[in-house]
């Protein structure tokens, strides 16, 4: 019926005509549990390419009116709802895409974010209910509560990009406030709204202890609550197509899994996944949409010893983080926890709620962090990571000497941003200094083996004959002490499924060995 009155369906019927298309619709049962209750007010905050606009474009062609939308939904999940019925094609949708309205202000002249948006929908909406407000009104909620008020119809808000002032305009405060009091008065307290359902990269923006948008309710990659199986591809949906292109669960995985919530443990980059299954190629996709300049410049931002946990995550620990101070823009930071949880948002890191920690996801986000250290101030780092290939080399041939050589070097180049103080720390560094065996392999930190933890396991990954390896750490013990408690302990028997080759590594690290403070014993053993 119109551009953002009642748009056409086109958009979902692209979605669900193309070559892949994972079965969604099951949202729309969750936001059907939503409309005119006190939880209508959603924001959805996701990172770039994880199919917010597509969700969108799918509640658009399900709730406007004007259309019969129920062969699109034929067959889908959906369809077998209760609710599928009640709300189909019954609503007045407004569609907003609000980065397209923040690039067409800039180009007229003379005119406002908010006053070009006002003034464009206003003339969409006269085209269907223009003898109920007068020709010269500018207001856009004011000929809502006219409509409203004539016609009893309610309107479901559908915006996309809802966060674009906030992420283009960062060093403008005024017009974020401008905008957020807009959003406020359109939505806020109106008899006319139905559900409000916005997506973006960040959640609201905070100002002092108040949010101007304090009705919405929000799910971000935080916490996703009922949304979480909607947020990316699950693992049985990733598994299905995997047999579908005949493509390797375990290697998808590594590339591609690492978000989790309290339910769903596994969430995939979904762009991503459906490019790799096209292409029939494991390559960075998501990341191939973004820049790394963007990364770099809060990496370099070392507020509290940022640095030293992103080292540490580099080789593969966690971190601990509080996620509850962050002002959900991209601006204004006092700690580093601040600049963590911007990561969270943007999809640059992992977050497990139940422990409150991150980490890099996956292969694909390591490569951008990768990317990001290679054009400047990470140079410690990168040594590390160039002399990683050798280091593996080493450990395939058995010789612990060369090990423990390149362990001290790494030891040096790192010492002063990761200072070991146990074996946690030293598992850290262990991790960053086989940086390369990523490729090859899963890394897992502190392995749960049934008499206790293995601290480094590396399984292989299908495409590689590697042995597997099981690399248990000594600070301030022997080399030797390692071997023995992987042999008393059984860590190999916790390698569930696997057959072939491992090799034990044991390694210590003497602090009062200035000359060669590690040592590595390497033994062979068959599964």
């Amino acid at each position: 019926m119109g551009i953002y009155l009642n748009p056409k369906n086109k958009g979902f019927q692209e979605a669900i005509n193309s070559e892949i298309y994972v079965d969604k619709t099951g949202l729309i049962a969750c936001t059907n549990h939503l409309i005119n209750t006190e939880q209508k007010f959603i924001c959805v905050s996701r990172p770039r390419r994880f199919g917010k606009s597509m969700a969108l474009k799918m509640l658009a062609a399900y709730y406007s009116r004007g259309y019969d939308s129920s062969d699109l939904f034929a067959g889908y999940k959906i369809e077998k709802d209760k609710t599928f019925q009640t709300h189909l094609n019954k609503y007045e949708v407004i569609f907003l895409n609000m980065q397209q309205f923040l690039i067409r202000a800039k180009r007229a002249k003379n005119m406002e974010f908010t006053e070009c948006l006002e003034q464009v929908v206003i003339e969409d909406i006269r085209k269907v209910y223009g003898e109920m407000f007068s020709e010269g009104e500018t207001i856009l909620a004011a000929v809502l509560e006219q409509i409203y008020e004539n016609t009893d119809k309610q309107f479901i808000f559908l915006i996309d990009e809802w966060d674009c002032v906030m992420r283009e305009r960062q060093e403008s405060e005024e017009l974020q406030k401008e905008y957020l009091d807009f959003l406020r008065y359109l939505l806020k307290d109106q008899s006319y709204v139905a559900l409000a359902y916005m997506t973006g990269i960040l959640p609201v923006k905070k100002y002092g202890q108040h949010s101007a948008l304090n009705m919405f309710w929000e799910y971000s990659m935080t916490n996703q609550y009922v949304f979480e199986e909607y947020t990316g591809f699950t693992e049985e949906e990733v598994k299905g197509l995997c047999e579908r292109y005949e493509m390797d669960f375990a290697e998808t995985g590594s590339w591609y899994d690492g978000y989790m919530f309290k339910r769903f443990k596994h969430i995939y980059n979904p762009r991503s996944v459906v490019a790799a299954m096209t292409c029939g190629d494991f390559s960075s996709y998501w990341t191939s949409t973004e820049t790394y300049d963007a990364l770099k410049v809060y990496m370099d931002m070392d507020y509290d010893g940022l640095r030293p946990d992103i080292v540490q995550m580099l080789g593969g620990g966690r971190v601990r983080v509080n996620t509850r101070s962050f002002r959900n823009d991209m601006r204004n930071f006092e700690s580093k926890d601040d600049v963590l949880t911007l990561l969270i948002h943007l999809g640059y890191l992992g977050y497990d709620s139940e422990t409150e920690e991150v980490f890099i996801p996956n292969r694909e986000i390591v490569r951008e962090f990768e990317n990001a250290m290679s054009v400047g101030g990470w140079p410690e780092v990168m040594r590390i990571l160039k002399a990683s290939e050798k280091l593996l080399e080493d450990t395939l041939r058995g010789d612990g000497e060369s090990v423990a050589r390149a362990l001290d070097k790494a030891h040096t180049e790192v010492s002063s941003i990761l200072v070991y103080n146990d074996e946690n720390s030293l598992g850290c560094a262990i991790g960053l200094a086989y940086y390369s065996a990523r490729k090859d392999y899963k890394l897992i930190r502190e392995l749960p083996t049934g008499r206790g933890f293995a601290d480094v396991v590396f399984l292989p990954l299908p495409h590689t004959r590697n042995p597997a390896l099981v690399v248990e750490l000594k600070y301030n013990k022997t080399a030797d002490t390692a071997i023995q408690q992987i042999k008393d302990r059984h860590y190999t028997q916790a390698l569930e499924g696997y057959s072939g080759e491992i090799l034990l590594v044991g390694i210590n690290y003497d602090k009062d060995n200035t000359m060669k403070p590690h040592s590595c014993i390497i033994e062979r053993q068959e599964m």
